[in-house]
């Protein structure tokens, strides 16, 4: 069964397994981190070829801190690596970045690079690939709530003026308008767990779980994703007449 083109338009991945397939491989885990990097290129061009609008990628969370040092350094060079690498194909396929999470607490090398990153793409029309890089979703609601909370303290609404659309709005994925809720989340790497990630916009998400790595992910596995996707009945809650 062949892939139906814009049916999906926000997928979210949690990028899962990148040490695990170095562990397996016999290398040290920054090579797996090193590998998932070039993976993300290969499924980015595979997203932008089924249609979908934006990509959103967990890269790094508000927990991955407290790993190792040498590993948590790795890990912030990897956006340099990976822009330097591969800004002119992003740009040759009109890709737009989007970072989100709480950039200020980056290094300030890393810092000085996504934001050129969003700079360069910024006019790009095609696809939204957008990091989630020191992002964690109870970190934002909580970051939301309180821009509510001075709202209602300096006068300027009430609380009974607040509804999921002034919360949505508050959230880092508001510029994604109407797609900013993913219609399908992949994990890779075998685990079943959101790991703080979008829980607001993930309500009524599909869900799919791989049991490949992430460097082992291809682009016929998210094909086959998609297609399984696109064949579930999406109720939201609801019931249609098929139910009754």
């Amino acid at each position: 069964m062949a892939v139906k083109k814009n049916q999906l338009n926000h997928l979210a991945i949690i990028m899962d397994g990148n040490g695990r397939w170095a562990t397996k491989q016999g290398k040290p885990r920054v090579a797996g981190h090193y590998e998932g990097m070039n993976n993300v290129k290969r499924i980015t061009l595979a997203a932008e070829e089924l249609g979908i609008k934006v990509l959103s990628l967990y890269a790094f969370s508000t927990e991955n801190w407290a790993r190792p040092k040498e590993e948590v350094a790795y890990l912030m060079n990897l956006p340099v690596r990976f822009f330097d690498k591969f800004m002119p194909t992003l740009m040759e396929h009109n890709v737009k970045v989007n970072i989100m999470g709480f950039l200020d607490k980056l290094p300030r090398k890393t810092y000085d690079v996504v934001q050129r990153a969003m700079a360069e793409t910024a006019d790009n029309t095609g696809l939204i690939l957008n990091f989630a890089f020191n992002y964690g979703s109870r970190s934002e609601i909580t970051s939301a709530v309180k821009e509510i909370g001075t709202l209602i303290e300096t006068g300027a609404i009430n609380s009974d003026q607040i509804d999921e659309e002034m919360i949505s709005q508050r959230l880092m994925t508001a510029s994604f308008g109407e797609f900013s809720d993913p219609d399908l989340l992949i994990r890779t790497s075998g685990e079943q767990r959101i790991s703080n990630f979008m829980l607001w916009q993930l309500a009524y998400s599909e869900l799919a779980f791989s049991q490949k790595n992430w460097p082992d992910f291809t682009k016929e596995d998210l094909e086959k994703i998609v297609i399984d996707f696109q064949n579930r009945h999406r109720r939201f809650g609801k019931l249609d007449e098929s139910d009754s």
